[in-house]
């Protein structure tokens, strides 16, 4: 299996503090990649250093490319997309207007199917299609959590990274969101996915790291993470049954 992405030796400071040192992972086509990890552990960090949100030393190769300072506009137009945790949508404006803004890079590059890609993302959220016409800012936090999704979907990227897409969801919306992630790789989405449910995490990804104090701890296929004994006593031991009803996708 190729992969789509390839980061060796990231590092990302702030000012004399390193919050992440020498962070190695990589994405296969078509795969969930799933970073878990404690508060403060480097896991946003992560994904806007590669996303070239924040600057960086290191390497990000994507798409068979190597990019030492990743440049977002760039990243965009090659076909990487960041849904973040605080998802960053225009409330003002309608949930297909949204919409519409998330194809522009691909709009400005000549590319004109934006209709039928929001009709693929209409397909896959079907409760936005309902709400089209909805201003933004009025839509529930699982609506506006699907909104964040379909807008990054309508770039059609290669890579998709999500930020703690589950992060303040009642649990029925969770399982809906960790089956639309599923879904999403059977379309041939490869995943990028920082989440602190780490239960249903390990259960929906192909593989998993740990990243502990800005530096990746462990490493492996996710099923074998979600056997091991540091994992379960670090991460799947606490609040173990409420975990187990949300990782039910």
């Amino acid at each position: 299996m190729a992969n789509v992405l390839e980061v060796k030796d990231l590092c990302v400071s702030y000012g004399k503090v390193e919050a992440l040192h020498n962070a190695n992972l990589s994405v296969g086509e078509g795969q969930i990649v799933t970073v878990i990890g404690p508060n403060g552990a480097g896991k946003t960090t992560l994904l806007s250093a590669i996303m070239g949100v924040l600057p960086s030393t290191g390497e990000v190769a994507f798409d068979g490319a190597v990019e030492r300072v990743p440049e977002v506009e760039r990243m965009v137009a090659r076909g990487m997309n960041l849904v973040p945790e605080k998802r960053e949508l225009f409330g003002e404006m309608s949930v297909e207007d949204n919409l519409v803004l998330g194809a522009f890079q691909r709009y400005r590059m000549g590319q004109r199917d934006h209709g039928q890609t929001m009709e693929e993302v209409y397909a896959l959220f079907p409760r936005l299609k309902e709400r089209r016409t909805q201003m933004a800012g009025t839509l529930s936090g699982g609506e506006r959590q699907m909104l964040a999704v379909g807008r990054a979907l309508m770039a059609r990227p290669k890579l998709l990274m999500l930020d703690e897409p589950s992060l303040g969801l009642a649990p029925l919306i969770v399982r809906e969101i960790f089956r639309i992630i599923g879904e999403l790789r059977k379309r041939g989405v490869s995943i990028l996915l920082v989440e602190q449910n780490a239960r249903a995490a390990l259960q929906v990804a192909d593989h998993a790291y740990v990243l502990e104090t800005g530096e990746v701890a462990m490493s492996g296929p996710a099923h074998e993470l979600a056997d091991d004994p540091r994992v379960i006593e670090t991460y799947l031991g606490l609040g173990g049954k409420h975990q187990d009803r949300l990782a039910n996708v």
